[in-house]
């Protein structure tokens, strides 16, 4: 499929609107055109909408979604069906006007609500992240100069921006000769960002955030660049180098974050080979202390259990609307085929477990960030529970709560602008808040 259409903005841009538009004048000129039956007609969609409504309601506990619906994707999703019934109604009576019209409204119609719900969820902003597939152009990495890296802690201090650099980062696939090896885990493509200060002659040696997204979902690194780059623009061009790296290997798969024989070695993936490719291919700062395991939902679960297991690699955690624990939403099916039925294993996996196990002082100096939607009563509790295990382990721990946002793309926006702030004196790039 052209780049070009997988790319193309689909929440940020005025496509909605235009389908809006055209499905409800295709509405109204079906309703017109039928002078002897428009009631009729229109009681035909708005009882097809609302038993959409209905149904979607009636399903959301049993799980059926993947986790909690936003009221507006229901609503969405109803409007979308009401008017599509009406188009069809169209399309099925004479005269060919009519039904040409009629066929206009079913597509505008369907499109709309098919937007609708994608934008109230806020997450995927393209068609490839729906897809789950890569669609941006490969990445060329800046040469690797002889960077200082002492002191990164002072990077804020030392640090003046040259005349010419970029106002914004860069996105771009890590893919071709460009790719992470990703050992036995079917990974699908990375991305990369490079902050305006990465874009310059001998660059400064920056922080590493490793960050990833939800399931479904893919490595799209959309909601990270915009938030990362308005921390940039606040601070001389300066922000992590991020790479959004792939945990599930296609949309529909949950390989909870565990090497396993059914999904393979994801944790290796993430925890060894990504690091091990970024510190000889980026000009990040070696020391570890400076990089950062991030996520988002299912992203974030990961990104708990691996910050809480490998604190010599992952100095800090970014959870934002993250799992309590990995397989959470499907414990007995994780039990069985990841654990191979050991209960305990999967107990003894649960990032709280590995925190509460860890000696004393394992997190001293590491900081863990947990931000949820301030309505998203599935996984808040979660979040919550997991802060408190990281304070009790050690960590210095922050919290924030998006006010009015459930489990949506304005929590993940919300967190990851908290996050990113918080983290940025953390890691040497903003003055501490006064």
């Amino acid at each position: 499929m052209n780049r070009f259409v997988l790319s193309f903005e689909l929440i940020d841009s005025p496509l909605l609107g235009v389908c809006v538009v055209v499905a409800v004048l295709g509405v109204v000129a079906v309703l017109v055109w039928a002078p002897r039956r428009p009631v009729r007609t229109l009681v035909v969609g708005v009882a097809a909408g609302v038993s959409l409504y209905v149904v979607a309601v009636v399903l959301e506990p049993l799980g059926v979604f993947e986790g909690p619906l936003p009221w507006g994707a229901a609503l969405w999703g109803a409007g979308g069906v009401a008017a599509a019934t009406v188009g069809a109604v169209g399309v099925c009576r004479p005269p060919w006007g009519r039904r040409l019209i009629g066929a206009a409204t079913v597509v505008a119609a369907l499109l709309a609500g098919a937007l609708g719900v994608n934008a109230s969820y806020g997450v995927t902003h393209t068609l490839a992240a729906i897809l789950g597939v890569q669609a941006l152009d490969p990445a060329t990495l800046p040469p690797q100069d002889d960077v200082a890296d002492s002191d990164p802690a002072l990077l804020y201090q030392r640090w003046q921006p040259p005349a010419g650099m970029p106002s914004r980062g860069t996105v771009s696939a890590l893919t071709g000769d460009t790719r992470i090896p990703t050992g036995s885990f079917a990974a699908r493509d990375a991305s990369l960002y490079l902050p305006p200060a990465a874009l310059v002659p001998n660059p400064p040696a920056l922080p590493l955030l490793v960050f990833m997204m939800g399931q479904p979902g893919s490595p799209d690194p959309t909601a990270l660049a915009k938030s990362l780059d308005a921390f940039a623009a606040a601070n001389h061009g300066l922000a992590p180098i991020a790479i959004v790296v792939d945990q599930l290997s296609a949309p529909e798969k949950d390989p909870v974050c565990v090497d396993s024989a059914l999904y393979g070695a994801v944790s290796t993936y993430v925890t060894q080979l990504v690091p091990q490719w970024a510190a000889h291919h980026l000009n990040v700062t070696q020391d570890h202390r400076f990089w950062t395991i991030g996520g988002f939902s299912n992203g974030g679960a990961c990104a708990a259990l691996y910050g809480a297991q490998h604190p010599t690699v992952w100095g800090q955690i970014l959870d934002v609307s993250g799992n309590e624990f990995p397989g959470s939403e499907h414990v007995d099916e994780t039990v069985k085929d990841v654990y191979g039925g050991d209960a305990t294993a999967f107990a003894a996996a649960k990032p709280a477990s590995v925190m509460a196990a860890a000696p004393p002082g394992t997190y001293a100096g590491h900081t863990a960030i947990f931000t949820w939607g301030g309505e998203d009563t599935t996984y808040g509790p979660g979040q919550q529970s997991n802060a408190t295990a990281a304070q009790a382990a050690g960590f210095t721990t922050l919290t924030h709560v998006v006010d009015g946002t459930g489990h949506t793309g304005e929590a993940l926006d919300g967190g990851l602008t908290f996050g990113i702030a918080a983290l940025g004196p953390v890691l040497g790039l903003a003055p501490p808040a006064s």
